[in-house]
């Protein structure tokens, strides 16, 4: 009985150790692995989520993705499960996984066929390309670059992105949702463009193919038509 006993007892304790037929397989410890708590909401590999509302994240410039970290972080993002899953993260961390996703060379999803007729479609390309200068609103290529694939190190780019996500940000941005450091320039601008604008310009982005290279430019348009606080 004693034998028995004591042979039952190194099983179970080599079982434990890890020394069975069904041992908890290994698993890698590498800044790609950690970054796999991101893809339920952002999509594989960062790609962006099919839900509209969730953006890619591949590509976009380092110094971007760490300040977005940072703000949701700090509370000048307002997204419970973001802020939450962050919260107790370094910036020497948040960094680090800016990188790795920005590093990140992937095919970017078809355009969205617009659903707006062509004449608020166009006024969405004029407030793009052109802005609306009696209203002190800049165009959007005049600080995303003239490809709108955005800039190094902090202006990310606007092709690629689904419209529902576009129009939420421009909405959070104007109701005070969304801020950045002052001086808040994108709030500005979304506060003096109208609803309806804001959905023709999100459609026609949304409706554009990103170009054969969407690298951001290597450095941002100077001089930028308002000062923004972000951006430092």
């Amino acid at each position: 009985m004693r034998k028995t006993r004591s042979r039952l007892l190194s099983l179970t304790l080599l079982l434990a150790a890890g020394g069975g037929l069904h041992a908890a397989p290994l698993v890698e410890d590498s800044l790609a692995q950690r970054a796999q708590a991101c893809t339920p909401c952002h999509g594989k590999e960062g790609r962006a989520a099919p839900d509209g509302y969730h953006p890619r994240l591949a590509g976009k410039p380092q110094g971007y993705l760490y300040k977005q970290l940072l703000n949701f972080r700090d509370g000048r993002r307002d997204y419970g499960l973001m802020s939450e899953l962050i919260a107790p993260l370094s910036d020497a961390y948040l960094n680090e996984l800016a990188g790795y996703f920005a590093g990140l060379e992937l095919p970017y999803p078809p355009p969205q066929p617009p659903t707006l007729e062509p004449a608020l479609l166009a006024r969405g390309e004029t407030l793009v390309r052109q802005g609306d200068a009696a209203r002190g609103i800049p165009a959007c290529a005049a600080c995303h670059g003239a490809r709108l694939t955005g800039a190094a190190p902090f202006m990310p780019g606007l092709l690629g992105l689904p419209r529902d996500y576009l129009n939420g940000q421009l909405g959070a941005w104007r109701s005070g949702q969304r801020r950045a450091t002052a001086p808040d320039c994108m709030a500005e601008i979304a506060r003096r463009l109208r609803p309806e604008e804001i959905n023709a310009l999100s459609q026609w982005l949304a409706a554009q193919p990103p170009p054969a290279s969407p690298k951001p430019e290597a450095r941002m348009p100077q001089p930028l038509p308002l000062k923004c606080g972000g951006l430092s």
